[in-house]
């Protein structure tokens, strides 16, 4: 299994993160938020760093003005002072939606070669340059049964980045993508028989 890395691209944060609204303020650091497609409320606490300019832009914002700009991303997202890419202010206390994912769940390798050659997001995506890689994923890959089928919880097929939140959310419900094993070994195989060692992510 490998390990998962993460680069702090801070995609999650931009994707997952538009869906938390601060519910209300406690005190200079402590809010009580909403994730608004599981409900899910939890406190938060602010890093002290970060309280001025949270407390500023929660106080600024109106939510009666209907022509007040959608924020992209996490209200909680800020310019990271010591790498590039951005922050968690709330990295302590995050909800669980954050602190358990993982953005890639299996690196594809070639055999004969060390070097990365793609990576599997979620049950439905793969990221790859290798064009021989990518014909396989689309023929013998992408057609697979998976256990989450793409599914809401209102049973409608859905795709993309919605697809992507709903088998998000389904693995923290339910373990690491409900129990998609079946799913991850037949991945494997048809990668070992067309040249490459498909590697999941813990």
């Amino acid at each position: 299994m490998a390990k998962f890395d993460c680069n702090w691209c801070s995609k999650c944060c931009e994707d997952f993160g538009e869906f938390i609204t601060i519910e209300r303020q406690m005190d200079d650091c402590d809010y009580y938020c909403r994730y608004g497609i599981t409900d899910e409320i939890f406190p938060v606490h602010v890093q002290p760093e970060y309280a001025d300019d949270i407390e500023e832009e929660f106080m600024n914002m109106d939510p009666k003005a209907a022509d007040r700009p959608a924020r992209k991303g996490c209200i909680f997202s800020r310019k990271n002072p010591q790498h590039p890419g951005l922050a968690c202010a709330i990295y302590d206390t995050r909800p669980t939606i954050c602190r358990e994912f993982k953005c890639y769940r299996m690196l594809i390798h070639h055999k004969t070669s060390p070097e990365l050659r793609g990576r599997i997001i979620g049950i439905n995506e793969l990221r790859t340059h290798d064009e021989a890689l990518q014909a396989i994923w689309e023929e013998k890959i992408a057609h697979l049964p998976h256990p989450i089928h793409g599914l809401n919880p209102d049973k409608k097929i859905v795709h993309g980045h919605e697809a992507h939140i709903h088998a998000h959310i389904n693995e923290i419900e339910h373990g690491e993508h409900g129990d998609d094993s079946d799913w991850v070994n037949n991945v494997v195989e048809v990668l070992a028989a067309h040249g490459y060692h498909g590697d999941p992510v813990e």
